[in-house]
C-alpha cells in the first residue's frame, strides 16, 4: 500500500453520514478498502467485519436515503468499473426514476489484466455486501444481484454462505442474489449483465434504453461495480469529509490498482487517487528493468511512453490530456526490451475473438485490423499496410451496438503511435528479435466463443 496519512483508529461505529471528516477507519499506508487485510493478513468473516465496522447503516427512511445519495454526491464518489462516472447522480436517477428500482452489483472483472475486484471480494466481502444493501435502500430497490464469471466458482460459494448468514443476523434489508456468468470479455458490460438477468444472452444490447431507465425486468436499475459499492458502505459510515481526505479535489478517495508487468513486486494495491503514476508503480517495488511505455485501463486502454507516463497524475481529468484514462485501474509497465507491435496485436487477435459478433464493427473491421496487427508484428507487411491499418482503426470507433470496437480502436491508435519506432523496423526489417519473446501482457486463449456459451 502506499504511504500516506494516517489518522487514529475509531470504534468503527460512528454515526451515519456524520460528514465532518475526521472519523473514520484510514487504516496502515494509508489503506481503506483493504486496511483489515492488513490487520490480520485474511479475509474478514462476518464476525470480524462487525467488530471493526458495526451494522451497515441503512437509510430506511426517505429522508435517509437522500442524505445518504447526498453524501455520495458530496465525496465525489466516481465509478470504480472503468467509466468513472459519478455514482452519486446514478443513484439520484434511479431513485428517481419510475417503479421499484434493482440493484446490480457487478463483480464480473472481464478484463484479463485485473485482479482487483476479485481480490476485494476474497478480503472484504461484507464491505462491498454492505454497499449493495445500502445503495438498495438509497434508491428503493427491493432486490439486489451479484455477478460473478462462472471461472470463480470458489467465490460464488463464499459469497453465498456469507449472504445467507448476513440474511439469518437481519442485516440487509432487501435479498441479495449471487449469480455466475458467462466469462467473456463483453460479459462485463452492463446492458450484458441485464440481458443475462432477464433471460437472454449475455451479450451487450443496444441503447437507449439505458439500463437506469429500463433495466432488469424493465425496472429503473442502479448498475455499480464491487468496489464503487464498497467506497459507498464507507462513505456511509463516515461522511463525504473523511472519503474526500484522500486522494485530491480532482479525484476524490482511494482506489484499487492492478500493477504488473516489469515491476518488483506486481499485485493489486490500494492508492490515494491523482498520485504521480511514477508513484503509484513505486507501491510496487519500482520497475524491476528499464521501461519502455505504460499501458493504462488493460486491453480498452491506451499506450503511453513511459517518460511521459510516470509524471502524469492517476486521475481522469489529467489522463484525458494525454488520451489515455485510469479505467479500472489497470497498469502494465512494459519494458523496453519488449517488442509493443507483438504485444498489442496478441491483445486485438482475443479482443476480435472475444466480440459479441452482432454488428459489422466486431464481426469485420476489428478482424481485420487484428489481422493487419498480427501482419505487421510477425509477418512481412506490404508496404501499404500502414494506411490500411489507420483507415480500418478509424473505422471502429463509434459504429458497434456496444463499446467494444471503440475500446479496441483506441487500443490500436495509441500503439501505432507509441510504437512508432517498433513499426518502422518491421516494415523495413522484418519482424525485431523480441516479437517471437513471451508476451509481458496476459492474454487469454483467443478462441472465438460459441453461441451456446453465450448464456
Amino acid at each position: 500500500m502506499t504511504e500516506g496519512t494516517t489518522d487514529g483508529m475509531t470504534s468503527g461505529r460512528t454515526a451515519l453520514l456524520t460528514g465532518d471528516g475526521r472519523a473514520g477507519m484510514l487504516g496502515p499506508y494509508g489503506s481503506r478498502l483493504l486496511h483489515g487485510w492488513y490487520d490480520t493478513g485474511g479475509a474478514a468473516d462476518l464476525d470480524e467485519h462487525l467488530g471493526r465496522y458495526g451494522p451497515p447503516p441503512s437509510p430506511r427512511s426517505a429522508d435517509a436515503s437522500d442524505r445518504l445519495v447526498r453524501a455520495v454526491e458530496d465525496a465525489g464518489l466516481t465509478g470504480r468499473g472503468g467509466a468513472a462516472f459519478p455514482t452519486g447522480r446514478k443513484l439520484r436517477t434511479v431513485a428517481d426514476g419510475r417503479g421499484t428500482a434493482v440493484v446490480v452489483a457487478n463483480g464480473m472483472e472481464s478484463e484479463p489484466a485485473s485482479r482487483k475486484d476479485e481480490t476485494l471480494l476474497d478480503l472484504a466481502p461484507h464491505l462491498v455486501l454492505d454497499g449493495a444493501a445500502l445503495a438498495a435502500a438509497a434508491v428503493g430497490a427491493d432486490v439486489a444481484h451479484l455477478c460473478l464469471p462462472r471461472s470463480r466458482q470458489d467465490q460464488a460459494r463464499a459469497l453465498r454462505e456469507a449472504v445467507e448468514e448476513r440474511r439469518a443476523r437481519g442485516l440487509d434489508p432487501v435479498p441479495v442474489l449471487v449469480h455466475e456468468l458467462p466469462h467473456h470479455y463483453v460479459s462485463s458490460e452492463e446492458t450484458s449483465l441485464v440481458r443475462w438477468l432477464n433471460g437472454g444472452d449475455a451479450r451487450p444490447s443496444a441503447t437507449p434504453p439505458r439500463p437506469f431507465e429500463k433495466g432488469v425486468e424493465r425496472r429503473p436499475t442502479l448498475i455499480d461495480n464491487v468496489e464503487t459499492l464498497a467506497h459507498l458502505a464507507l462513505i456511509a459510515r463516515y461522511g463525504p469529509g473523511w472519503f474526500r481526505s484522500a486522494g485530491h479535489p480532482d479525484a476524490t478517495g482511494t482506489t484499487l490498482v492492478t500493477l504488473s508487468g516489469a515491476l518488483r513486486a506486481p499485485g493489486v494495491y490500494e492508492v490515494p487517487m491523482g498520485r504521480p503514476l511514477g508513484e503509484v508503480l513505486d507501491v510496487a517495488g519500482g520497475a524491476a528493468e528499464p521501461l519502455g511505455s505504460v499501458l493504462l485501463g488493460g486491453f480498452f486502454g491506451s499506450w503511453l511512453p513511459a517518460e511521459q507516463a510516470l509524471q502524469v497524475p492517476f486521475a481522469k481529468q489529467d489522463l484525458a490530456a494525454l488520451g489515455a484514462g485510469p479505467g479500472a485501474g489497470v497498469i502494465v509497465a512494459l519494458p523496453a526490451r519488449a517488442c509493443g507491435l507483438a504485444e498489442a496485436a496478441g491483445v486485438l487477435g482475443y479482443l476480435a475473438a472475444q466480440s459479441a459478433r452482432q454488428c459489422g464493427p466486431c464481426r469485420f473491421g476489428l478482424p481485420a485490423v487484428a489481422a493487419d496487427f498480427a501482419d505487421l508484428a510477425w509477418g512481412r507487411p506490404a508496404p501499404q499496410v500502414m494506411r490500411r491499418l489507420e483507415r480500418r482503426a478509424g473505422l471502429l470507433a463509434g459504429r458497434g451496438a456496444c463499446r467494444h470496437p471503440d475500446g479496441a480502436s483506441r487500443f490500436a491508435a495509441t500503439a501505432l503511435r507509441v510504437f512508432a519506432d517498433d513499426v518502422r523496423h518491421h516494415l523495413n526489417l522484418g519482424p525485431c528479435a523480441a516479437a517471437g519473446q513471451e508476451p509481458v501482457l496476459p492474454v487469454p486463449d483467443p478462441r472465438a466463443p460459441d453461441d451456446r456459451e453465450w448464456r
